[in-house]
């Protein structure tokens, strides 16, 4: 469900936050400077990710989850840095509040400009928690064995490596020790998503725009050589399976837009529901359908000329 009030609070107390930032990012030393005072000043402890922006605080502790666990963590930056600290704090059930740096940001809903005051209210308990489901991947080889798991808050992406071509692929789906072939099909690739995913890479290649609270999974052929290979939507219950055809086709399965794994001829992706979910932290008012309709114009009107 999208509706405020079927989502929790934000549970405290914090007394230790990440921070992981967009690197490169000139307007970031300011930025940070000003957030580490008002954490600072509330008493709270800072953990940075490893820093390459050029601004380290002078008393400046790592993020190192797995060892010094943090109550918060805060996405400096756009979607791929929320992405990245999804990744960061993987499975311990870390809320993540992400902070827009300006571009598009579907996932980082607040902007810098109203950073200050969002992460006050955070603070101050106002966040509601926004659970997302993950999907996890495994590379199978032509044994049978089982690769370790790769999670995704997006999207798995199934692509060739090297030069641009299309390859041929079959998708099978299967619950209850049952599987069945969906059929087969030739195209740069394939993208299997989340509802968190459906308004990324898929959207653009023509896949339908899921409302996150959906357990759905989402299968969008990157250019398909066919018009009837149509974006499919199946129960997260489902376990998806891609095999490559052609054995001379060496593919990447890239995790997220960040994380790539080589496929090699005789292998396949079998991807199911992920083990864990990523609680996002959003401010009362920022709904689904008005993100939507800010960050993607979504039914908006074409301007009116003359």
């Amino acid at each position: 469900m999208t509706a405020e009030g079927s989502l929790e609070r934000f549970p405290g107390p914090i007394r230790r936050v990440g921070v992981v930032s967009r690197r490169r990012s000139p307007e970031l030393p300011d930025i940070l400077a000003s957030l580490d005072g008002l954490l600072k000043a509330r008493g709270l402890e800072v953990r940075y990710e490893s820093d390459e922006s050029g601004y380290i605080p002078p008393d400046a502790a790592p993020l190192r989850p797995a060892e010094d666990p943090v109550d918060l963590v805060l996405a400096v930056g756009g979607d791929g840095t929320l992405l990245r600290a999804a990744r960061l704090v993987a499975g311990r059930g870390t809320p993540i509040f992400g902070i827009n740096l300006g571009h598009l940001g579907f996932l980082t809903s607040t902007p810098v400009s109203a950073m200050r005051e969002g992460v006050a209210q955070v603070l101050d308990g106002e966040g509601l928690l926004d659970r997302r489901f993950t999907l996890q991947a495994r590379v199978v080889d032509s044994g049978g064995s089982l690769g370790d798991p790769i999670s995704a808050l997006n999207d798995f992406v199934l692509h060739t490596s090297g030069a641009a071509r299309v390859t041929p692929l079959d998708l099978f789906v299967g619950s209850d020790g049952v599987t069945e072939e969906v059929g087969s099909f030739s195209a740069d690739g394939v993208i299997l998503s989340t509802p968190t995913g459906s308004t990324a890479y898929s959207m653009s290649a023509g896949g339908p725009i899921i409302v996150p609270g959906m357990a759905c999974m989402v299968v969008t052929a990157i250019c398909p050589h066919s018009l009837a290979v149509r974006p499919l939507v199946l129960p997260a219950t489902e376990t998806l399976t891609v095999q490559p055809m052609d054995p001379s086709h060496e593919l990447q399965l890239t995790a997220d837009g960040q994380v790539t794994h080589p496929v090699h001829p005789g292998e396949c992706v079998r991807v199911t529901k992920g083990v864990h979910d990523v609680p996002l932290v959003r401010l009362p008012g920022q709904t689904f359908f008005s993100t939507m309709r800010r960050k993607l114009n979504w039914a908006a009107r074409p301007p009116v000329r003359g």
